[in-house]
């Protein structure tokens, strides 16, 4: 397969397209190829990474069916596509869907409904990282702080003013929209008091700000729990960065993260989305997509419907309570 060719931006009105191969002499068709799109994400990312991983296993494997991986700018494209049937599968942030679902997306007032989660691929958690001689062991210490918080316009900085609004600091700390590389230079320098990343983990920022002076990192999902950032943004969920990831955090944190979710169209018929979650999460399935990226080693059975707090696919319900999952109410 060639980027070129999985790019295109319009497809047919049905995302499906069945191609008979007919036999010399019979007038009826003996097999079909079932050609589906995976819309991923830019050259490079680690969506693209996933979304070509899933679309090559499966057209390896299942018979009959041939999966089609695109480019795409990545989360919000990836939904629109969903929906509008444009793609079948996609790789999309349990926020947006979420969003999406009740018509809230920035500047985007439209209701996203052909678009349902089947499972989730990784997360991205928040670090708050302060100098460890600082004397802030808390987040609520941070009141009258200056606070890198990622680029003016990034995810990084919209998950950050989420957060601490939620914990109801946003218009008691001055925030600088500056990028993570920026921001660990200037927490070594003094220039700024804590440094908030949004990524996954180890990340190379968080490393850089550690290996010039001892950190700490803050214990970002207790003071959460404390706020209404999980009413409020209920598609945040707390995740557990170990102890030893980084230089000198010789100690768990727990923090909150959004969800990477593999996601299907409505239109997709209910036995093909439990059968590519049976192919992609058997034991040959996980063995490739940890070779694909090293992201997926957060791919689990018991971990498959994490994060996800949007109505699954039928087909996914199906999968996941025959794993013996527990679905919640938000999930049906």
């Amino acid at each position: 397969m060639t980027l070129n060719k999985m790019c295109k931006p319009a497809r047919a009105l049905t995302s499906i397209t069945l191609v008979a191969v007919t036999t010399l002499g019979m007038g009826i068709a003996h097999a079909q190829t079932e050609r589906l799109a995976f819309s991923g994400g830019p050259d490079g990312g680690t969506f693209q990474y996933f979304s070509n991983g899933i679309a090559t296993r499966l057209s390896r494997t299942m018979k009959g069916m041939e999966v089609s991986n695109m480019a795409s700018a990545g989360s919000v494209e990836n939904l629109r596509r969903v929906n509008s049937r444009d793609a079948d599968f996609g790789i999309v942030y349990s926020g947006d869907i979420y969003l999406g679902l009740n018509g809230k997306l920035t500047n985007d007032t439209r209701k996203y409904r052909n678009v349902q989660a089947m499972s989730y691929l990784y997360g991205a958690p928040a670090h708050l990282i302060v100098l460890d001689n600082s004397g802030i062991t808390d987040v609520a210490q941070l009141e009258g702080k200056n606070i890198a918080v990622g680029p003016a316009g990034s995810g990084a900085a919209a998950s950050a003013q989420r957060f601490f609004e939620g914990v109801g600091l946003w218009e008691k700390i001055t925030p600088q929209y500056i990028g993570y590389n920026q921001g660990a230079s200037a927490l070594g320098d003094r220039q700024i008091d804590a440094l908030w990343v949004f990524a996954g983990f180890p990340n190379a920022s968080v490393i850089q700000a550690a290996s010039s002076n001892k950190i700490r990192l803050l214990q970002v999902n207790e003071a959460a729990k404390k706020g209404t950032l999980f009413n409020d943004h209920p598609y945040y969920a707390p995740v557990t960065i170990p102890a030893g990831t980084y230089p000198n955090v010789d100690y768990d944190v727990i923090t909150i993260q959004d969800s990477a979710l593999w996601v299907a169209g409505r239109h997709l018929p209910e036995e093909r989305v439990r059968d590519s979650l049976n192919e992609i999460y058997s034991e040959e399935g996980l063995k490739f997509m940890y070779s694909v990226s090293q992201a997926a080693s957060s791919m689990t059975i018991d971990g498959g419907t994490m994060g996800i707090v949007t109505p699954m696919h039928d087909g996914a319900k199906t999968f996941w309570t025959e794993q013996g999952n527990s679905l919640s109410a938000s999930q049906q």
